[in-house]
């Protein structure tokens, strides 16, 4: 049988003495040089173990001062579902409540934006029509927990009092919430989820690590006439969120 690649065997070990409790929490461990030393290997292979293991979660690197043991997160749970877009008002919100958190937002929109072919093609419109994008960082109790950019096609929202979805009366009140006051009528959700691994950018936002495992939401809402009107990307650390979900059966009634 193959032996495993050297890094490999060195994370697993240190894997192994982290979750022993040989370093308690926020305990520096040894240098990548005296780790070397003491697995017998190049300074090379210690890199890519620790490497591995900040990828993880369990250890966190330190500009200029080393390699620590990570404090656990707390990890909850994301169901997605129809439910979830029924109740009215943020669904980030009922779900913070249901968590016994707080939950809050940090929004910055910006008019006349014109759409990124990517997008124009979710939302079914020419590249370079305009929407309103909003970029969103989601809080509980006051920590980052959630990121998001959203599009509207300015054509169905322009000259309403929901153009900017977080200014006016209906602020904070959610995509489902703010079209059905200018009648239109949101019936269904599409969501793709793609795993991945934060940017930087992410990682500064959410306080996680670079290449920390990230789960990405293509979620694009449709009225009832199958027009897409609202899509947006989500992204979830995974530290933080055990995404799920919940799926509807109706039976059959005879």
């Amino acid at each position: 049988m193959a032996r495993e690649a050297p890094y490999l065997e060195v994370a697993d070990d240190l894997r192994r003495r982290i979750k022993a409790g040989e370093w308690a929490v926020g305990e520096k461990l040894p240098s990548r040089a005296q780790l070397a030393d003491e697995y017998g290997v190049g300074r090379n292979v210690t890199q890519r173990a620790v490497d591995r293991l900040i990828i993880e979660g369990l250890l966190e690197g330190r500009a200029g001062s080393g390699t620590y043991v990570r404090r656990p997160r707390e990890r909850m749970r994301m169901v997605r579902s129809r439910h979830r877009e029924r109740r009215g008002g943020s669904p980030f919100r009922a779900d913070m409540r249901e968590h016994g958190k707080r939950g809050s937002w940090e929004a910055h929109s910006a008019a006349r934006t014109p759409a990124p072919e990517r997008i124009a093609a979710r939302l079914a419109i020419a590249p370079g029509d305009l929407t309103v994008h909003t970029a969103y960082e989601f809080l509980a109790d006051g920590q980052p927990v959630q990121l998001s950019e959203s599009w509207e096609p300015m054509a169905i929202t322009d000259g309403t009092p929901i153009v900017l979805p977080e200014l006016g009366p209906l602020a904070g009140a959610g995509v489902v919430e703010r079209m059905r006051t200018i009648g239109v009528i949101i019936e269904t959700a599409v969501e793709v989820p793609r795993p991945g691994r934060a940017t930087q950018r992410e990682a500064n936002l959410l306080g996680i690590a670079p290449g920390d495992l990230v789960m990405h939401i293509e979620r694009t809402y449709y009225d009832t006439d199958g027009r897409p009107v609202e899509t947006a990307d989500i992204t979830v650390p995974d530290v933080r969120w055990e995404v799920a979900y919940e799926i509807g059966i109706e039976a059959d009634r005879d």
